[in-house]
């Protein structure tokens, strides 16, 4: 499968910089990150402490004076530039680092353009801009990332953004109903790519989780079966419906 080639555009007026390494491997997960830009007004000086955090991860800031009190100009730059990267055709998809609704439009712009769009935000950020993007992950389950773990609770070491509940048992069976061969079988790894398409926020990690199959064990809710594969080293895991 080809590798995407990403545009990552941040606006630091409204995502802090302490997490930046691990956005930027987060978003190296999806694609390589072959344009990496930061918006603002960098005389401000409540934006020094991204100098250094520049620097180390080869991101080039783009100045945007603040022409006028209390509205951030530098959502229109990101903006223009994402556009001239589009019709440059020099990229697969874009990430766009931010809580601000101002973007859900360019969102759906780059979508409509067949761009893959990726979102990077806090919890607070607007949900029509997360329901803009194909994908979108917070800022608050990379802060509390550790090594996987293979058990079927949740790691007391990590924030659960959500809880387990009657909407996502709901979610979880529709889906693998909806995807089910004739004998109620569903293939894990067509799953969450299809949750994704109803709901671009989903991640196990907000539940607490490292992958889709611990959360999934931890409901009681569904059978797990490992299948065999020509590769003796690979294993393809179905769920169903109990």
């Amino acid at each position: 499968m080809k590798d995407l080639r990403l545009a990552v555009l941040i606006d630091a007026d409204n995502v802090p910089y302490a997490n930046i390494k691990e956005m930027l491997e987060e978003v190296s997960k999806n694609g390589t990150p072959t344009i990496k830009r930061i918006y603002a007004d960098w005389t401000k000086p409540s934006l020094s402490g991204w100098k250094n955090v520049l620097l180390e991860h080869a991101i080039t800031p783009i100045q945007q004076y603040s022409y006028t009190t209390g509205k951030n100009s530098s959502d229109s730059a990101l903006i223009i530039d994402a556009m001239d990267i589009l019709y440059s055709n020099k990229v697969d998809g874009f990430c766009i680092v931010s809580s601000d609704s101002d973007f859900t439009r360019l969102a759906t712009r780059l979508r409509e353009a067949g761009m893959k769009v990726i979102g990077i935000g806090e919890q607070k950020t607007p949900y029509p801009f997360i329901t803009a993007c194909d994908k979108f992950i917070y800022i608050e389950i990379l802060k509390s990332s550790v090594p996987e773990i293979p058990e079927t609770t949740p790691d007391k070491k990590k924030v659960s953004l959500s809880k387990i509940d009657k909407k996502l048992i709901r979610l979880l069976s529709d889906s693998v109903s909806d995807l089910a061969d004739e004998s109620g079988w569903t293939y894990l790894g067509d799953l969450g790519n299809f949750i994704l398409k109803k709901k671009p926020d989903f991640d196990p990690r907000n539940y607490g989780f490292s992958k889709l199959l611990l959360l999934i064990k931890s409901t009681d809710t569904f059978l797990i079966e490992e299948r065999e594969t020509s590769t003796k080293t690979v294993k393809h895991i179905y769920v169903k419906i109990k």
